[in-house]
């Protein structure tokens, strides 16, 4: 039940498929990569090139120009058709046929190779297609005649409607020739996939199953029907982002994991597992709750109770992968560091097999993939150690990955290397490498065209929108911060609320951060106040239950909002709103779980405190005032986080004046 039928050694090519965060993307195991978080991407990549002197851009011109006559087009171009004919051994009207259905299908200029391998080899599988079987009467032979001459010629919705035609006359009959009509369905399935219409390959795999009931004898045969109609769901789902498809591929691998006997066949059985756990992936990639990213590992899991190292490595390396990939996203969705720490363990595990000798550019994914786990470990734990092995891993994931040989997983990694450095730059007092991670950024936006990869190339925007608010905060004008603004609203042209609301939520909230910083270097409070309306939006979407660490975050900015409006007002009331979604964030924000970022909210909300303290004339207010300075200073000192810890420096000697000035009153 693999997705694609008997292959053909082509020559001319050499196509690359990978999941740039996972493994290659196959039936066996349809990777989705795709970025979640303020700043990390990922994404499915294919890469390939035609050589033997046909270059892409010749390739490009043919699919242009596929709907001309043969007699319209140039010497050259007729030439490269004969080339085609011979390379990929069809004929000249199959060539034109698969020419045209890459234009139809809008198939992006780095991926026509590989595509066009594609369709030349399930053209291949068609031929047989259309023959007779026993039992065909006169009129189905006829129609399978005619329907073989349409395929041989290129026509495939010719080919299509005399199948049709076919299907209606067995069906007629199905009694006697159901096993007959279920082929028939399935080979129409087939067709669609060659057109690339996954929607319709699900329709007609789904009518071949439906020719048997359950448990029959040919139970066998409505399994492998069903298995099809879910790789096309699949493939509609994650491909062409319907939600419903990916769901209805979810309820179908369900049942199939019960259908498909685990002591008979183990291995089928796993790998069914292991496509729902890439389904449910892909979905829970693009929720704002925990609840499918859970189960997909839990199938990874499962899968691997069969997928063992020592009988099928590399599928077992695969899945470890796989799983890996689960781990990081729910650890985006969980407070804490141990989903991290087990997904890093995963993508070890599967390194042990993933050799870069043996297959290099799965090697550079799942490198990649261990970066992205670091970077989060660095994220949320004092020093740089991790965040510079992060950084180190994304450069070993360069030397395979390169922008000549698969160019949208080197703007991947060069995006990740930017996260890296950006981490570390926040760290220092610097700004080299916020400026390293500027240009990181830049460099994979060559490749990440919002034309090609809109979401890749929104969070891409996002992530250099970070890096700009950076360096904004540690300029003295404003042209960084009015860029980053700038950036952030490109990035929500594609980041919607509706297509993605988890990175809808990060993206507005780090338009929100930028807002108030502009606001906090102008005299008026229209920026604060489109800050403070920025973030009540996110938290509408982002709720404690569903994500509670990005909640905290959104709830710590909403504070120092609220605080910066107080600070221009007369009165007490957004000094107190401020105090309140301080003490919001300290429910998630421990000591033990991330002591930098808990210091730093405590810190914060002991400003708010000292400011509330002296308006209201409260002593006691401006002691535990102090008191939360202080710590907050002496931990971003000890953990390193220098440009923080001066900060809470600077507010010290005013936090004890008051404290003085207010004990003397009393």
């Amino acid at each position: 039940m693999k997705y694609f039928s008997k292959k053909r050694h082509l020559s001319f090519v050499t196509a690359f498929s990978i999941c740039c965060l996972a493994s290659n993307a196959t039936a066996d195991a349809q990777q989705v990569k795709a970025n979640t978080g303020a700043v990390a991407i990922g994404g499915n990549v294919t890469s390939s090139t035609v050589i033997i002197g046909i270059p892409q851009e010749k390739v490009d011109e043919l699919v242009r120009e596929a709907k001309r006559s043969l007699e319209e087009l140039t010497a050259q171009q007729r030439e490269n058709i004969a080339l085609l004919k011979e390379k990929l051994d069809l004929n000249v009207g199959q060539v034109r046929a698969a020419l045209g259905i890459l234009g139809e299908n809008n198939i992006p200029p780095e991926r026509l190779a590989a595509k066009l391998v594609e369709i030349a080899e399930r053209f291949q599988d068609l031929q047989a297609t259309a023959s007779a079987q026993p039992g065909d009467s006169p009129t189905i032979v006829s129609l399978k005649a005619d329907a073989q001459k349409a395929i041989a010629a290129g026509e495939l919705a010719k080919a299509d409607a005399l199948l049709a035609e076919v299907e209606t006359e067995q069906r007629r009959a199905l009694d006697r020739f159901a096993v007959n009509a279920a082929d028939t369905s399935a080979r129409r399935g087939e067709i669609a996939l060659t057109r690339l219409r996954y929607g319709e390959a699900a329709t007609h795999f789904a009518n071949a199953a439906t020719v048997f009931p359950p448990k029959s004898a040919y139970e066998d045969k409505r399994i492998s029907y069903l298995d099809r109609e879910a790789d096309a769901l699949y493939l509609q789902g994650y491909e062409l982002g319907d939600k419903g498809a990916l769901l209805s591929a979810i309820e179908l691998r369900k049942r199939l994991v019960e259908l498909i006997p685990r002591e008979r066949v183990p291995l089928q059985w796993a790998r069914t597992q292991n496509n729902l756990g890439n389904a449910l992936r892909a979905l829970g990639e693009r929720e704002s709750g925990r609840a499918r990213l859970e189960e997909a590992a839990t199938a990874f899991r499962e899968a691997l109770k069969e997928r063992t190292h020592e009988r099928v490595p590399l599928q077992w390396a695969q899945t470890q992968d796989n799983l890996g990939f689960a781990l990081l996203r729910l650890g985006l969705r969980e407070s804490g560091t141990a989903k991290f720490e087990e997904a890093a363990a995963a993508f070890r595990e599967a390194l042990k097999e993933r050799t870069r000798e043996r297959v290099p550019l799965q090697w550079a994914g799942t490198q990649n993939n261990l970066g992205q786990a670091l970077f989060r470990l660095g994220e949320r734990e004092a020093g740089t150690a991790k965040l510079e092995a992060a950084a180190a891993a994304f450069r070993e994931a360069l030397k395979e990955w390169t922008r000549e040989r698969v160019p949208l997983a080197w703007a991947i990694a060069q995006n990740n290397l930017g996260l890296a450095l950006q981490a570390l730059g926040e760290r220092e007092s610097g700004t080299a490498r916020l400026e390293e991670a500027v240009a990181a950024y830049r460099e994979a936006l060559k490749e990440q065209t919002r034309e090609r990869v809109p979401l890749q190339w929104a969070g891409t925007q996002n992530n250099l929108g970070l890096a700009l608010f950076r360096l904004g905060e540690r300029e003295s004008g404003a042209t960084k911060l009015e860029e980053a603004v700038a950036v952030y609203r490109e990035a929500l042209k594609e980041r919607t609320r509706e297509r993605a609301p988890f990175l809808w939520g990060q993206t507005q909230d780090n338009l929100g951060k930028a807002l108030q910083a502009l606001g906090e270097r102008e005299s008026g409070t229209a920026r604060l106040e489109e800050a403070v309306a920025a973030y009540r939006e996110v938290l509408k979407e982002q709720t404690r239950e569903g994500v509670p660490l990005q909640w905290a975050q959104t709830q710590n900015n909403l504070g120092l909002a609220l605080f910066r409006l107080g600070e221009r007002e007369s009165g007490t009331a957004r000094l107190e709103e401020a105090v309140a979604a301080y003490r919001q964030v300290l429910k998630e924000r421990t000591r033990e779980r991330v002591p930098l970022q808990w210091a730093r909210s405590l810190g914060n909300q002991g400003i708010v405190l000292m400011v509330l303290a002296e308006r209201r004339g409260d002593a006691a207010m401006a002691e535990n005032a102090l008191s939360q300075i202080n710590t907050a200073f002496e931990t971003t000192r000890e953990g390193g986080d220098a440009s923080n810890a001066a900060y809470y420096e600077r507010q010290l000697p005013r936090a004890r004046a008051s404290l003085a000035r207010l004990r003397g009153q009393q």
